[in-house]
C-alpha cells in the first residue's frame, strides 16, 4: 500500500512480486517533476527478486490459462470500481510524478478506467474459436479443424514514463483478458502510478503468481528482454532502445510502440478558426510537447499560410509554461533538466543554420517555454528526429501530393493529421501515407483505446488497442478430427 510518511510527507511504496507487497530495503526516489523536491520513495527490485517473479509467472501460466471469461471481468471490473473511487488520489499522482497537467491528468485516469471498462468488454465479445474446412483435396476428405485462440504464456511489460497509468493500462489489461501472467516494469521516472494499479490487483482473485511489478535498474530489467521463458515482449518507448531489445529478445514475440515524428496537414478548403488554432496547440505543447503522437511538424498550403501563422504565432506569445497543478495550465515541466538541456540544443542548432524562431526557445531549469520554429533545415534534429518537448515546426508547401511526400520522408510513421474538405484527398492521404493511423480533420494525437494503434518504420511493430493486443498476447491451436472409416 502506497503510504505518506507524516515526517516528511513522501509517499513511500512497497513493489509487487507475484501478488504480494515487498519492501526489499533498496529504495528509488521519485522527484516531483515541477519543484524537483522529493515526492515518493519506491522499493527497489535486484536480481534475486526478478528471478522470484519470472520463477512464479511461469508457474502461474496453468492457472491463467484456465480463468474462465466470467472470472477475468469479475477482476477487470473490479479494477474499474476501484479506480473510479480513487480517481482524485491517481490525478494527484500524475501531477506530481509526471508533470502532467492538472486537465490532462484528469483525462488520462478517465482513460486508464476506460481501458479496464474496454478489456472487461473484450473478454466476452472475443471470437476464441471457428470451424475450418480440410477437406480441399480428396485425401483429407474425412477431415475437420477446429481453431481456438490459447494464451502465449508469461509477458514481460516494460512502459514509459509519459503516461504511466493508461500506457500501463494498455499492457496489464490485455494481459489478463488474454490469460497471460505478466512481469511489468515501469519507468524510474514514474513508478508510483504503477504501483498504484499493482495494489488494486493484489485486491482482485488473479492466481497466485500471475502478476509483478517492479521498479529496478536497467541492468537487471534486461532479463525482461533477453529471458525466454517470456513468450512475448510489450515495449513502449524511444526506437533507439526498443529496435535494440528487438534484436535481443530471442526467440519470443515482440510489440514495439515507440517514438514518432506526427505531422499535420492543413489545405486551404480548411477556415483558419480560433478551434483549429487551439487544437493544434494543445496537440503540439499540452504535457510539454511530450507525446509521441505530439504534433511536431505543421504542414500549411501556401494559400493560407500567412493567415495560419500569424494566429498560431500571436497565440502562443500568450501561453507560458507554468505549475502543473493549475486548472489552467497546458504546458507542464519536462520530465527532466537533462531532456530539457537537450531540446534546447537542438533549437539553437536550428536558429544558428537560419531557422526563424517565431515563438518561445526560452529555457529556466525543466520549463521549457512553447516554442515555434520556420525555415528548419530537414537534416536538423530537431526537424527529423522526435522532439518529445514543446517543440513544433511550421512550413508551407504548393500542392497536396508534395505536401503528403514531405509527411512521408520522416523515417518514423506513426500517425500523421490532415485536414481537408475533399473526399478524393481524404482517400488520396489513406492510400499513400507511409503510418499506422490516417486522421482526417483532427490533429495525430487523436486516439481512443480501443482503436488499433501503432505505427511504421522506425515507429514500431504491431498494434495496441484492446482487441488487437489481446490477439498479440494469444496464438492459434489447431484441433484435427478425422471421421471414422
Amino acid at each position: 500500500m502506497v503510504k505518506t510518511t507524516t515526517a516528511t510527507q513522501i509517499l513511500e511504496s512497497p513493489l509487487y512480486v507475484a501478488g504480494k507487497a515487498v519492501k526489499t530495503g533498496q529504495w528509488l526516489e521519485v522527484l516531483d517533476k515541477y519543484s524537483l523536491q522529493p515526492y515518493a520513495r519506491v522499493a527497489l527490485a535486484d536480481a534475486r527478486v526478478l528471478e522470484k517473479a519470472i520463477d512464479a509467472a511461469v508457474r502461474a501460466e496453468q492457472e491463467m490459462a484456465d480463468l474462465k471469461p466470467f472470472q477475468k471481468q469479475k477482476i477487470l471490473l473490479h479494477c474499474v470500481r476501484r479506480f473510479s473511487e480513487i480517481r482524485d488520489e491517481l490525478t494527484e499522482i500524475l501531477i506530481a510524478e509526471g508533470g502532467k497537467p492538472r486537465k490532462a491528468a484528469v483525462a488520462e485516469v478517465e482513460r486508464l478506467i476506460n481501458t479496464f471498462q474496454l478489456a472487461a468488454d473484450a473478454v466476452t465479445q472475443l471470437d476464441d474459436g471457428r470451424m475450418l474446412p480440410l477437406a480441399v483435396t480428396a485425401a483429407a476428405a474425412g477431415y475437420q479443424g477446429i481453431m481456438k485462440q490459447v494464451p502465449v504464456g508469461a509477458v514481460s511489460l516494460i512502459s514509459p514514463f509519459n503516461f504511466p497509468l493508461n500506457l500501463t493500462a494498455h499492457k496489464i489489461a490485455p494481459a489478463i483478458a488474454a490469460g497471460c501472467p505478466f512481469v511489468l516494469k515501469p519507468a524510474s521516472l514514474t513508478p508510483v502510478s504503477a504501483l498504484k494499479i499493482a495494489e488494486v490487483l493484489a485486491e482482485t482473485d488473479l492466481p497466485k503468481g500471475a502478476f509483478s511489478v517492479l521498479p529496478c535498474p536497467r541492468e537487471h530489467a534486461d532479463v525482461l528482454v533477453t529471458d525466454d521463458r517470456f513468450k512475448l515482449l510489450s515495449f513502449t518507448g524511444s526506437d533507439q532502445v526498443g529496435w535494440d531489445m528487438k534484436a535481443r529478445s530471442g526467440r519470443k514475440k515482440v510489440t514495439l510502440e515507440l517514438g514518432g515524428n506526427a505531422a499535420v496537414l492543413i489545405e486551404p478548403d480548411t477556415e483558419v478558426t480560433d478551434a483549429l488554432i487551439e487544437r493544434l496547440i494543445g496537440g503540439a505543447y499540452n504535457h510539454a510537447g511530450q507525446v509521441c503522437i505530439s504534433v511536431q511538424r505543421i504542414l500549411v498550403h501556401a494559400d493560407i499560410y500567412s493567415e495560419l501563422k500569424k494566429k498560431l504565432v500571436t497565440r502562443l506569445k500568450k501561453l507560458k509554461a507554468a505549475d502543473p497543478a493549475s486548472d489552467s495550465t497546458i504546458v507542464g515541466p519536462m520530465i527532466k533538466e537533462a531532456e530539457a538541456v537537450r531540446l534546447k540544443k537542438w533549437v539553437d542548432r536550428a536558429v544558428k543554420k537560419g531557422a526563424k524562431l517565431l515563438a518561445g526557445g526560452e529555457l529556466k531549469g525543466v520549463m521549457f517555454e512553447p516554442t515555434l520554429l520556420e525555415n528548419v533545415d530537414e537534416s536538423l534534429e530537431v526537424y527529423k528526429d522526435e522532439a518529445f518537448g514543446p517543440v513544433a515546426v511550421i512550413e508551407k508547401y504548393k500542392t497536396f501530393e508534395q505536401g503528403i511526400e514531405r509527411i512521408n520522408q520522416s523515417r518514423f510513421g506513426l500517425q500523421a493529421g490532415v485536414y481537408t474538405q475533399n473526399l478524393n484527398r481524404m482517400m488520396y492521404a489513406w492510400e499513400h501515407l507511409h503510418v499506422g493511423g490516417v486522421i482526417i480533420n483532427d490533429i495525430p494525437s487523436f486516439r481512443v483505446d480501443n482503436m488499433p494503434y501503432g505505427g511504421v518504420k522506425d515507429s514500431g511493430l504491431g498494434r495496441e488497442g484492446i482487441q488487437f493486443a489481446i490477439r498479440d498476447m494469444q496464438e492459434s491451436r489447431i484441433l484435427v478430427i478425422r471421421s471414422a472409416d
